[in-house]
């Protein structure tokens, strides 16, 4: 069974030529094509809704229909190899999947199923309830997502609130996260979310999830997930109230202030590690994996990437903690993708797989859904690759020694701050900016980063960079000179 069409790379706006998209399968129209003879293989509206790698190196997917699909040789040369084979069916719209051993878990509205092939046969011959106890609606946007690993080995789970008619943000845990205990019971953890799409571990194992904007949600955001922390969004927060929750807020939700205010003014709420600004770096956030490729895919490894449904690209994220607070910076990163994309996965080979779908929502993508594949094609890219902050400014670090001259002049920077405002309407437009001047810039003796002395930082303060004077020794300007960083804190030393 063969995907019917292909095409060997897709026009896209790439970082110095250095990543190619190679299509696996798109479609042009939203409709479903599978008529009543359909056969597997045939017509498939392969809308990624969930990825993960089976233990014999087939890519397992499901899909917004309640279906998984086990594609084979995803990875060969030759995309016209890949083969379909339905593993299970009858599911309720599954937004996530994971594998666990021989067996895949995935979760849908009511619960994480564990789907096992006991005969061998290549089809799911057991669905058992590996998860439940939250509340379920029959609300359009009552999503769950899930399930993820964290570090110390436990499976996480995010919850939509409830939007339009049926909504019950009422009842359990709406717009929560949580973990399953051992006998599969949900406990939360955290709260405060809207539409927590995407979640992911760093390389120490801890949790992330990538939100988006909407209601109380200012821009996209990126959480570090632990227990007790509130977020953002309180339109879920009555099961605070419940035995179970691990937080109770001791103020009223701050309404209609600048977001630093609002964080001051409530204790249990917790600064995202990352805010990416509205237009600028992505509209709305949907998955985040991160990069332990061991360099086959560029220099990037440790980093975050980002899914953006509405305009159909992928940006990066570096992480740092400061006084045990995580905070970093925002870069684009590769642009062009087919449609909206939901889900990422690493391949194997350090390729990144991009599963996309546009039903229902907007997007900038030209097809309605299908899997595409991201590669490094070994042209290393000059790229800003880190910004810290310094308690007097900010160092970046490139992925190839820079100019010396350019890159130590101040003229070749700029950069502002500002910040969001916090209410109930439905995101935010940048308030209170100020320029940031720059005052010193001296490079590395290595050439691969570079300390700027910068006036007028504010802690909770987007700082919003522009190098465009920044070239490499051999006279390369960057891939892209902005960066974006959320300083939660700024170091003391």
């Amino acid at each position: 069974m063969k995907a019917a069409s292909f095409a060997l790379f897709a026009a896209a706006s790439l970082s110095a030529a250095s990543y190619e998209i190679a299509d696996i399968l798109t479609a042009s129209t939203a409709a479903d094509t599978r008529a009543k003879d359909w056969k597997p293989g045939d017509g498939l509206a392969l809308e990624v809704s969930g990825m993960d790698w089976t233990a014999d190196g087939k890519l397992a997917l499901t899909i917004r229909k309640g279906e998984v699909w086990l594609l084979g040789g995803v990875l060969d040369p030759k995309p016209d190899k890949v083969t379909y084979r339905l593993f299970a069916s009858g599911l309720h719209e599954p937004l996530g999947l994971l594998r666990d051993g021989q067996d895949l878990l995935v979760t849908q509205r009511t619960e994480t199923t564990r789907l096992r092939d006991t005969n061998g046969d290549g089809v799911a011959d057991e669905y058992l309830t590996a998860g439940a106890g939250w509340n379920v609606s029959g609300a359009y946007h009552g999503y769950a997502y899930g399930p993820k690993r964290d570090g110390q080995g436990r499976l996480w789970i995010t919850l939509n609130l409830d939007m339009g008619d049926h909504s019950d943000n009422k009842a359990p845990w709406r717009g929560w996260g949580g973990v399953l205990d051992k006998d599969g019971k949900f406990v939360p953890m955290a709260a405060g979310m809207r539409s927590p799409c995407g979640l992911g571990t760093n390389l120490a194992g801890d949790m992330f999830c990538v939100d988006q904007q909407g209601t109380w949600i200012p821009t996209t955001p990126i959480y570090h997930l632990r227990k007790g922390a509130f977020f953002l969004n309180p339109e879920g927060i009555a099961s605070e109230n419940r035995p179970e929750s691990p937080l109770k807020l001791s103020a009223k939700i701050p309404e209609k202030r600048p977001y630093p205010e609002a964080v001051k003014a409530l204790p249990e709420m917790r600064p995202p590690a990352v805010w990416m600004p509205y237009n600028k770096v992505g509209r709305s956030g949907t998955d985040l994996v991160t990069c332990d490729a061991g360099g086959r895919f560029g220099p990037f490894d440790g980093q975050m990437f980002v899914a953006e449904f509405t305009d159909a690209k992928i940006s990066r994220v570096f992480l740092e903690q400061v006084d045990g607070e995580y905070q970093g910076a925002c870069f684009p990163f590769v642009g062009g993708f087919a449609s909206g994309i939901v889900r990422l996965s690493f391949a194997p080979d350090g390729s990144l797989m991009v599963g996309m779908t546009s039903r229902g929502w907007s997007s900038l993508g030209t097809k309605a859904y299908g899997l595409q594949r991201l590669r490094y094609n070994g042209v290393r890219p000059f790229a800003i690759k880190e910004m810290k902050a310094r308690p007097d400014g900010f160092e970046l670090t490139f992925t190839k020694p820079v100019d010396v001259a350019r890159a130590g002049d101040v003229a070749s920077y700029r950069m502002t701050n500002y910040t969001l405002f916090y209410s109930g309407a439905y995101g935010s437009d940048e308030i209170q900016a100020a320029p940031n001047p720059v005052t010193g810039a001296r490079v590395a003796a290595d050439g691969l980063s570079v300390r700027l002395k910068v006036d007028g930082r504010r802690e909770l303060h987007i700082h919003e960079l522009h190098a465009d004077g920044v070239r490499s020794a051999a006279g390369e300007p960057l891939d892209h000179a902005d960066a974006y960083y959320t300083l939660n804190r700024i170091p003391k030393n």
